[in-house]
């Protein structure tokens, strides 16, 4: 099809792109299972989102077969050791159970009746057992907690456990406003109970979208895969037991946790730990001062360990380096330490000489691997393109790519051969109508010696001698990455430019991708210097782009990249109008509703009572320059978004409304911080039309 019969992309273009997660390839290499995501409507304005298992064959004997059919939200999918079945988790309401799928026919099936919902299956060795993991409430578990019960005047289980009663239990329990102080205490825990009113005693009580008065910890459970034993818990007490992997002989698990002095919510490292399946004792495997640990797993012949490890100096900007040891912990060495990034997810070959893993490197997201024992690690994918989701077994490797031609289709890549080929089509359908964008990479060096890597993307029918209005989009975190390989923008990139639009973009210091001393390079200063890589950027596109219209810019940014457009605008007036989303304006009051408030003390060396500090933060804090903002701003937030709090966006709201300045604000209903990248499709598509619609009333378009 000629490019000029070709489409732009529109709004509702979202609904058709799909994705998919969990790629898992088959114990015989000849099949992979992965969740296929699809975005959903019904009566017209009733947006939501399925996930489906689908099996992949990977000798392109056929197409990818559907598994699994509804509104169902599966994942999580795993094989079992011999190929026959497969084990998911399914949600129905707000809890998750294992289910099991048999691929020689039939129905799926519940394999658990967890209370508190069931996750993580890892099937045993055997294939006679499967692991899972559940989130057990505080109220839930019997004990006395490793920490000093934080309620001065009391003492932990003072007064009857409501939470967990049964119905008939709770009537037997004197309880009354008007008795003694046992009676009265006991009127107010069944109240408590009952969420009326909401107690609250942990220093973390904002979780996503609601206050999170009791702590979860995960524990460890194990069931029969026949279903007809009752689930064995594992591990016990006031401890989270989190990644849980068996040993390569079924005798062990290993997991990371932590037995905590202090309230887990003070708590921010972890160890590894092991649990020893028959007689069910947890132990400490590895401690390594320095370095907060996670995530670990058993190479295949059971003779090392592989885990993240993370550097307890300046956490927020700690990168994770995947690290090895022995199997009994011992030896422990960073392996990926040399490469400077942060190492994403791994998986060992079958020989258990070689990790492949995955890391953001300057806007793409390659595929690495490394030897066991140590040395450089050697790109093996991705070049202006990001791997999102990959496996690998024998000489084979299945992943899910991100390309500026098509937002998500899984390949399979062989590495002896070193080629690949493409298994799916999701997307290739509709985007065979559509007029595709391809940024332009750009490089510049500021005074200091730091190097910014930006991107160009110029309008839909772009004519040569004619200016177009452009769009400064910036990025949050504000470790985050942007570039050709990362999908969570490709959509809106492309609606810019379908719109008339240039979008102009790049990773200022601060953001992930490009090293240790690029990502620790905002510390104390999130406002000024990073600005001036962005605008140094923005001014560099314009210098080799003569199409931008100087007089004809705007600017857009969500999280951290809220705060940057506010922190702009007050800082500078080149821009017609602005768009601030989910930001964070005022730092000190951030300290306080943000559940991601230790970005506070990590990235500013302190707390607001602290007198530096605070001079600090209000240096750092766009709410300070308020007065300053004279471009046409649009401020927009969820209801529900507790990762950076509503506070911060009425804050800036009122004040420009009481300084008559020209501002708008927009609130979305049932949406946390998530919004743009997981929120309601109806709602992301209405928040994306919403910013150019405002920028349209300020935007000069060519004739």
């Amino acid at each position: 099809m000629a490019a000029q019969t070709k489409k732009p992309i529109v709004a509702s273009d979202l609904m058709k792109i799909v994705t998919t997660s969990g790629i898992q390839i088959s114990p015989d290499g000849n099949k992979a299972i992965t969740i296929v995501n699809r975005k959903a409507v019904k009566n017209e304005n009733e947006y939501y989102y399925t996930r489906h298992l689908y099996l992949l064959d990977l000798t392109n004997k056929s197409e990818p077969l559907q598994l699994t059919f509804g509104d169902r939200n599966d994942g999580q999918p795993q094989w079992s050791p011999d190929g026959t079945q497969i084990a998911f988790t399914r949600t129905d309401g707000d809890k998750s159970q294992i289910w099991l799928l048999p691929l020689s026919g039939g129905e799926a099936h519940v394999l658990t009746k967890a209370e508190f919902g069931a996750n993580n299956p890892r099937w045993s060795p055997d294939g006679k057992k499967i692991l899972y993991s559940s989130g057990i409430p505080f109220y839930a578990i019997e004990g006395k907690t490793t920490w000093t019960y934080e309620r001065p005047g009391r003492t932990q289980g003072d007064e009857p456990n409501f939470k967990n009663m049964k119905a008939d239990e709770k009537k037997k329990v004197t309880n009354s406003p008007d008795g003694s102080l046992t009676e009265v205490r006991a009127w107010l825990a069944k109240n408590a109970s009952e969420s009326n009113p909401r107690v609250l005693n942990r220093q973390n009580i904002q979780g996503e979208l609601n206050l999170q008065p009791d702590e979860n910890f995960s524990h460890l459970f194990l069931i029969d895969a026949t279903g007809d034993a009752k689930a064995v818990q594992l591990t016990q007490g006031f401890q989270s037991f989190n990644g849980a992997e068996w040993s390569p002989d079924g005798k062990r698990i290993i997991c990371d946790s932590k037995v905590s002095s202090v309230h887990p919510d003070k708590e921010r490292d972890a160890d590894l730990w092991t649990i020893d399946v028959d007689s069910k004792q947890a132990k400490q495997l590895l401690h390594w001062d320095g370095y907060s640990v996670s995530n670990p797993a058993f190479s295949p012949d059971g003779l090392s360990i592989s885990y993240y490890a993370s550097s307890t100096n300046g956490r927020f900007y700690s990168q994770s380096v995947i690290a090895t040891a022995s199997a009994a912990g011992e030896k422990p060495m960073l392996l990926t330490a040399s490469l400077d990034r942060d190492a994403g997810p791994l998986v060992w070959s079958s020989d258990s000489k070689t990790i492949y893993f995955t890391a953001q490197t300057d806007g793409d997201i390659p595929l690495y691997s490394i030897s066991a024992k140590g040395g450089a690690a050697s790109k093996l994918l991705g070049n202006d393109s990001g791997i999102n989701d990959f496996d690998v077994k024998g000489d084979r490797a299945v992943y899910a790519l991100t390309e500026t031609k098509n937002p998500w289709e899984i390949f399979s890549y062989s590495l002896k051969e070193s080629a690949g080929k493409q298994i799916t089509k999701l997307n290739e359908s509709w985007l065979g109508e559509r007029q595709i964008i391809s940024p332009k990479e750009y490089w510049l060096t500021r005074p200091d010696g730091m190097k910014v890597q930006y991107w160009v993307m110029e309008p839909v029918g772009k004519k040569d001698g004619t200016k177009y209005p452009t769009i400064l989009n910036i990025h949050g975190g504000p470790s985050a990455m942007w570039g050709p390989g990362i999908f969570s923008m490709w959509h809106e990139y492309q609606l810019e430019n379908s719109w008339g639009y240039g979008v102009v973009y790049c990773n200022p210091r601060g953001s992930g991708g490009y090293g240790d001393k690029f990502k620790r390079a905002n510390f104390k200063d999130w406002g000024t210097s990073p600005m001036n890589d962005i605008l140094a950027s923005l001014d560099e596109a314009m210098k080799g782009n003569s199409w931008i219209d100087k007089d004809n810019l705007f600017a857009e940014g969500g999280s951290y990249a809220g705060y940057m457009v506010a922190w702009i605008v007050g800082h500078d007036s080149r821009f017609k109008a602005a768009n601030a989303q989910r930001g964070v304006y005022d730092l000190t009051t951030f300290m306080g509703e943000g559940n991601a408030w230790r970005l506070v003390p990590d990235h500013f060396g302190g707390y607001p009572w602290d007198k530096e500090t605070k001079k600090i933060l209000d240096a750092n804090s766009p709410y300070s320059f308020v007065s300053n903002i004279n471009t046409p701003l649009l401020i927009i937030h969820g209801d529900q978004d507790l990762r950076t709090g509503v506070i911060q966006s009425e804050m800036l709201y009122k004040s420009l409304k009481i300084l008559n300045k020209p501002v708008e604000y927009i609130r979305y209903p049932k949406e946390g911080h998530e919004l743009t990248r997981s929120g309601n499709p109806g709602r992301m598509m209405d928040h994306m039309l919403r910013v150019i619609e405002f920028f349209e009333r300020y935007a000069k378009h060519p004739n």
